[in-house]
């Protein structure tokens, strides 16, 4: 599903200093697996999340999803790749403030032209499913931490994506509150869901069924291939 071959990233801040952001990163994840990428802050995993969902595509290497040659694809079209396989889940939850709960998780049916019906339809199962159901007349300042993070899951849901990248979603949220995310998200993983979970928490990441450590730019472990 998504073949990373000899991915480099350069950032180059002036003639005579370039930072290396990755470090020819070799990765083939596949369908329906749920890989945590583990790293301290600055240790290349972000970058990382951002060529696998498509949002950067400076790189040298390759990177092949499905059949898409990433690289070679223009921005409309990586758009329409990225709506089709990816859906997001944020550390602070990125919910409009002045929209309910009922209309963040509508943006992204909007953006596809679904019709209002089955817009209605669509955000009502997946409230449902994730626990917000009654809450979908709500703004964000009047949910909780933990119910405002469902909110954000049930946006990532209702376009049906066959990717679930989860940036650090537990990290504004309290304890217990986060074992309730991850009890989600591992349900959806049973469901199907290839979920990709970037995180700095090791007892986060040795939930997941596979774990990739990342340092420096470089894969330095990977539970599926032992120690690189």
């Amino acid at each position: 599903m998504i073949k990373l071959k000899d991915i480099r990233k350069e950032y180059v801040l002036s003639k005579d200093n370039i930072v290396t952001a990755l470090n020819d990163i070799n990765l083939e994840i596949e369908e329906g697996e749920f890989v945590a990428i583990v790293g301290k802050s600055g240790s290349g995993k972000s970058t990382l999340l951002n060529i696998i969902s498509c949002l950067d595509k400076e790189i040298k290497g390759s990177y092949i999803l499905d059949d898409y040659k990433i690289q070679r694809k223009k921005p409309k079209e990586l758009a329409k790749i990225r709506n089709q396989y990816f859906g997001f889940i944020f550390q602070n939850f990125n919910l409009l403030q002045k929209l309910t709960a009922y209309e963040n998780i509508e943006i992204p049916l909007i953006y596809k032209r679904v019709p209002r019906k089955k817009r209605k339809e669509l955000i009502e199962k997946y409230a449902e499913k994730v626990g917000i159901l009654e809450r979908l007349k709500h703004k964000p300042n009047e949910l909780s931490g933990g119910q405002q993070q469902r909110v954000a899951i049930a946006r990532a849901l209702v376009t049906d994506p066959k990717i679930i990248m989860a940036d650090e979603p537990t990290g504004a949220l309290d304890e217990a509150t986060g074992i309730q995310i991850m009890q989600i998200l591992k349900e959806l993983n049973n469901e199907g869901k290839t979920v990709l979970l970037v995180t700095h928490d090791m007892d986060l990441a040795n939930q997941a069924k596979r774990k990739i450590v990342i340092s420096d730019g470089k894969i330095i472990s990977d539970s599926k291939g032992g120690i690189r």
